[in-house]
C-alpha cells in the first residue's frame, strides 16, 4: 500500500536540507516505489501588517532524472488538499492562501500579497482541514527568495509503495547482522525505504508519518476517553437536575393536580400533561445546547487545532433525542409521585 514518510534534517530545528540533494530519493534501491516527494520550507514573515506562516513547496514540478522526467509535488503527496481557483505554477509568483488566512486577511483570488520583500498573486484558496489553512503556500523558489535561503528545505514529505509490516520489518537495523540487514533492505518495507532515503541524503533522517503520529494518537485516545467520562457525568448531573426541577414544579402545582383528579382526570392524562411539557422544554433546551456546542467547538478548533470543525447536521436529531431521554428519565420519579397524590388531602392543604 501507499505509505507517507517525512525526511528531517538530522541536526534538528533550525537546520536545513539541501534542495539539490532531493533527487537522490529517486536513486535508492526502491526508487520505483517512490511515487512523489514534496519539499517544504517554512517561516513566519510579516504580510499585510500581520505575521503570516509562509510555506514553500513543489506543486507539480518536473524533475529531470537520468532515466526519466519525474513529476512530483503536493498535488501527489497531499491528495486531500482542495483548491478553489487555480494551482500555482512552480516557476510563478503565485500562491495559495489558506482558507482561514484568506478570511482573516480579507484576500481572495487575484489579490496581491507582499511578504519578505516579495509579492505574490493569490491563485487559489486552499482547504486542508489542518493548520495549513492558516498559511500562504507558494513555490519553493519564491519562499527561498523571501527568506534569503537559496536551496534550503525544512523537511520533505515522501509517498511510497510499501509491503505490509511484519515483525521483521520493525527490527532496528542497527542491531542486525550484515546478512539480516541486506535481506531487510531488499524488502520494500516502509522502514527500509526510510532507512535508504536517510542514507542517500546527507544530514537527513527519515521516519514514517504514522510513527510520528503514534504519540499524538495515544494522547488523543486518552483525551477522547476523558471526554466520554465527562459527557456521562454531565448526563448524570442533568438527570438529577431535571428530577429536582420537576419535583419542585409538581410540589408548587400540587393543588392543580388535585383539582384535575377531583374533576375526573385519569392518571394517564395527568402524566401526559407533565410529559408533554417536559418534552417541549427538552426540545428547546436540546436545540439551544446544540447551537452553543457548535460555537464552542468552532472556538476550540481554531484556538487548539487552527482549523474549523465540521459539525454534521445529522447530530441535531441525535442531540434532541438524548435531551428528550434525559428529561423524561429525570422527570419520571417526580411525575410518578404526583400521580399518587390524594386530591382530598391536597385541596384541604394538608399535603407536604
Amino acid at each position: 500500500g501507499v505509505v507517507d514518510l517525512v525526511v528531517y534534517p538530522e541536526q534538528g530545528p533550525g537546520a536545513y536540507l539541501n534542495e539539490a540533494d532531493l533527487p537522490q530519493i529517486k536513486h535508492i534501491f526502491w526508487a520505483h516505489n517512490i511515487l512523489a516527494y514534496s519539499p517544504m520550507l517554512e517561516a513566519t514573515l510579516p504580510a499585510g501588517g500581520v505575521p503570516v506562516r509562509i510555506v514553500g513547496t513543489y506543486f507539480s514540478k518536473t524533475v529531470s532524472l537520468p532515466y526519466e522526467e519525474f513529476v512530483t509535488g503536493v498535488r501527489k503527496t497531499h491528495r486531500w488538499w482542495k483548491v478553489e481557483g487555480a494551482w500555482p505554477a512552480d516557476d510563478s509568483r503565485q500562491a495559495l492562501a489558506g482558507r482561514a488566512l484568506a478570511a482573516r486577511m480579507h484576500v481572495g483570488v487575484g489579490d496581491r500579497v507582499s511578504f519578505g520583500g516579495q509579492t505574490a498573486t493569490v491563485a487559489g484558496i486552499l482547504t486542508t482541514g489542518d493548520s495549513d489553512e492558516e498559511a500562504m503556500v507558494m513555490p519553493l523558489g519564491l519562499a527561498q527568495l523571501a527568506l534569503g535561503r537559496p536551496g534550503a528545505v525544512s523537511r520533505v514529505y515522501v509517498s511510497a509503495l510499501a509491503k505490509p509490516e511484519d515483525d521483521f520489518a520493525r527490527r532496528d537495523p542497527r542491531s542486525m547482522t550484515a546478512e539480516m540487514l541486506e535481506r531487510w533492505s531488499c524488502s520494500p518495507y516502509a522502514n527500509s525505504i526510510a532507512y535508504q532515503i536517510a542514507n542517500a541524503i546527507p544530514g537527513a533522517r527519515a521516519e514514517q508519518v504514522r510513527k510520528i503520529a503514534q504519540n499524538e494518537g495515544v494522547l488523543l485516545s486518552r483525551i477522547s476517553g476523558l471526554m466520554w467520562l465527562l459527557a456521562l457525568a454531565a448526563l448524570a448531573a442533568s438527570v438529577m437536575a431535571v428530577s429536582a426541577a420537576m419535583a419542585t414544579a409538581i410540589f408548587e402545582r400540587r393543588r392543580e393536580v388535585g383539582l384535575m383528579k377531583s374533576m375526573g382526570a385519569g392518571r394517564a392524562r395527568i402524566a401526559a400533561l407533565f410529559l408533554c411539557e417536559a418534552g417541549l422544554l427538552a426540545m428547546a433546551g436540546g436545540a439551544g445546547g446544540f447551537l452553543a456546542g457548535i460555537a464552542l467547538a468552532q472556538l476550540m478548533g481554531h484556538r487548539v487545532f487552527g482549523s474549523a470543525v465540521n459539525v454534521p447536521a445529522v447530530l441535531l436529531p441525535v442531540v434532541l433525542v438524548v435531551a428528550l431521554g434525559v428529561t423524561l428519565a429525570g422527570s419520571a420519579a417526580a411525575i410518578w409521585r404526583a400521580l399518587g397524590l390524594d386530591p382530598a388531602v391536597v385541596l384541604r392543604g394538608d399535603a407536604a
